[in-house]
Order: structure tokens, then sequence, then C-alpha cells
């Protein structure tokens, strides 16, 4: 008698997930056959707030798409922003943009290595890359004054300086990563134990990382040699040198390796940035208003390829922004790399793209009236439809208040 099929949840939480987000996936015996994904699980409606907010205040809150990769979603909003004023931001902001972007990646990857090792079991693996990361978030507080969310950016450059006290601390830190990474590189490529567990897990070939439009280390574990740092340079990239590194492992294996190999170069990069880190202002003055016009930012993120519209009317508030983080484009070929696998690859697989579901974040709203013109809501009335969604589910957050305000 064949086996049936049948669909179990994964998420909104599940141990294997850190974030809210819903997987239904249709088994057959402990094989997938199928998977859907459903985006927007909790929508916050960042790209909506930016309109009824100031180019400044914007700053503030773009930050907040993500924890991990806050300096990667700052920079290219106010790239964008930049390119609209006609601003030309001075070379030493711009090296400083590039010395924290870099810290960023060293800090995203380190996380990504020790959840990789928590979702196979290999939690040794986790407290040392998770002791490492305290390395670098200590050095970005002593640079920006955070840890995760650093404020560093603003219209027109940087917020703060670096200074001569502070050069032999990032190139003490870098050294003591780098060592520890090493390390890392060997039980990646000696460990026979991660070897196996990873090999031949989440396959996405060379074609389908192209077709699917993987990016980040997700499409260079298939042999895709595409980094929007070398290919559309942005901050200070086209004045330093480094190696784009791809792998043609075509699976999980292969994008620890990219990791792991992107750490390498990103302490040369910030060796790099330390030795040429031109003199002058930071910074130069923006315009409360920006003039009208619109502009495409591309940035390429820890977890790859971050696009950011914006467009301006002449105001102090954007008419238009919208955010394509690489999670949104990553995220289609996890159904493709699950297809045919058993329901315990599950958690590396999906851990393998390095998921940030907060940056993902968005709605849809279906409409039986197809032919209907396009409606544009405002804030308010969205905020309306949530409140009277929920209360449809039974949930009625009016009454939550209420019983909070006597309490």
């Amino acid at each position: 008698m064949p086996e049936r099929n049948f669909t179990i949840p994964i998420g909104p939480q599940h141990p294997a997930l850190k974030e809210p987000e819903s997987f239904n996936v249709t088994l057959q015996g402990e094989k997938i056959v199928g998977m859907n994904v459903r985006l927007g699980y909790n929508h916050r409606g960042i790209e909506k707030a930016c309109e009824e907010r100031t180019f400044v205040q914007d700053v503030y809150l773009i930050e907040r798409v993500c924890g991990i990769c806050s300096h990667s979603h700052s920079t290219c909003f106010v790239q964008a922003v930049e390119e609209i004023a006609g601003l030309e931001v001075p070379k030493r902001g711009l090296y400083i943009r590039t010395l924290v972007a870099e810290l960023e990646r060293v800090h995203s990857h380190l996380l990504w290595l020790g959840v990789a090792g928590h979702e196979i079991g290999f939690d040794t693996l986790l407290m040392y890359t998770w002791r490492d990361r305290e390395v670098v978030m200590d050095l970005l507080a002593l640079l920006t004054g955070n840890r995760v969310h650093y404020g560093m950016n603003t219209i027109g450059g940087v917020r703060r300086d670096i200074t001569a006290e502070q050069i032999p601390q990032i190139l003490a830190a870098v050294d003591t990563l780098e060592e520890r990474t090493k390390y890392y590189a060997q039980v990646a490529t000696q460990e026979m134990t991660i070897i196996k567990r990873l090999s031949g897990v989440g396959v996405l070939s060379h074609e389908d990382a192209k077709h699917l439009g993987a990016v980040g280390p997700t499409a260079r574990a298939s042999a895709v040699d595409r980094d929007v740092r070398r290919d559309d340079p942005y901050a200070a990239y086209g004045a330093l040198s480094f190696n784009v590194v791809t792998d043609n492992h075509n699976d999980v294996y292969g994008r620890t390796l990219v990791r792991v190999g992107e750490l390498m170069e990103a302490y040369k990069l910030i060796r790099q940035i330390v030795a040429n880190l031109p003199g002058g202002p930071i910074a130069v003055k923006a315009p409360r208003k920006i003039p009208a016009g619109e502009a495409l930012s591309r940035y390429e993120a820890p977890r790859g390829e971050d696009i950011h519209y914006v467009r301006a009317n002449g105001t102090d508030k954007p008419e238009r922004v919208k955010i394509r983080a690489p999670t949104l484009a990553n995220v289609q070929v996890v159904a493709h790399m699950l297809k045919d696998r058993y329901l315990a690859d599950l958690p590396i697989v999906i851990a393998a793209i390095d998921p940030c579901f907060s940056c993902t974040d968005r709605a849809i709203r279906v409409r039986s009236d197809v032919d209907a013109m396009p409606e544009t809501m405002s804030w308010p009335a969205l905020r309306a439809q949530s409140i009277d969604w929920y209360r449809q589910q039974g949930i009625d957050f009016t009454q939550l208040n209420r019983t909070f305000m006597k309490k």
C-alpha cells in the first residue's frame, strides 16, 4: 500500500526557527514532497511607516529592519537618498561606512557558523563562535556606541569618527578573530562529522541558483560569481582589493566554506581600510527637504544583495520606500532544495540561507474584484484593517488595552 501524504506546520514558533515564520510541509513518510512558505506572518509595515516620517527619522527606522544587518539596510537607504539629493559623501565617511560594513559581515558570519553547528548538534562550535562574536560586538560598541543597532549612518556621511587610539584596538581584535577563524576553517575542511552531515544536503545547482535568483553566499556556493561590492562598487570598495569567494559543492557544505572564506577576506579588507583611512570630514550637510526624484540602491549584505528603492517628492518625507532584502531572493530556493529530502534536513537547509524573516516582512492584499483600480492604503487604514482582521480571529486588542489600563 502506498504511503499517504500528510502536511505538518513548521512555525510560527519552532525549536529550529527563532523568528516567526510559517511553513506547511507535505510529507510522504519522512520525505518532503511539497512545501509552502507563508511570508509576512508578522508584518510590521516598515515601508509604509517610512512614508509617514521624515528622511532623518527613517534612517533610525530602517536600521530596525534587521538586527544583524542594521548597517546594511541603513547604508543602502542613505545611498539612495544621497543620490537623489546629489550629495557627495567625503572619502573618510565612505571608508568608515565600509569598515563598519565588514565588521558587521564578520559578526553575521560568526553568528551563522554557530547556528549551523547548533542545527546539526555541534553545540561546541556554537559556543566557540558566539564567544568570538563578543570580540567583534565589543569592537563595534567601541566605534559606534552600540553593539547591534550602530546608529552610524546619517544622510551625507557618518555620525562618528575613528580616532588614532582606536586603530590599534581594531587591528588587535582582527588578529584575534583571524587566528580563531583559521581553526574554524580547519574544522570545516577536516572534521568528517561536518563534511558528511552537510555534503549533498540542500543541493542547488549552478543553473538553478541563477534561474531562481539566489544571492549572496547561497548563490556563490553554487559557483555564481556575483558580488555587488565588486560588480557595482559603493562606499570605498572601488578602492579596495579583495577576492569574491565561490565554491562548487552546490550544497550546505559549500555555503559553510564560502562564509569561512568571506571571514578571511573581511579581515584583509579591514586592515586595508585602517591602513588607507583618508583625512578630512566625515559628512556633508544634507538638506531637510530632498528634491523630487528616485533612486535604486544596491548593497552586498552578509546574506546577499540588498536593494532599496526611494522616491522623493520635494518634501522632508519620502513618497515611496521599497526594500528587497536578500532573504526574499533566497527563500524561494528553500522549497527547491528540500524537494525529496528528509524532514530531518529541514532545519539546516533553512538555516543555510541565513534567513531573516523580519527583513522579508511584507503583506499581500488579495481582492476579489480583480478589475478594480489599484488602491493605496494610508497608515491609519492599514492599522484599522489589521485590528479588524485579528478581531475576526477572536482577538480584540481594544479590550486588551482596556484591561491593561485598569491594572
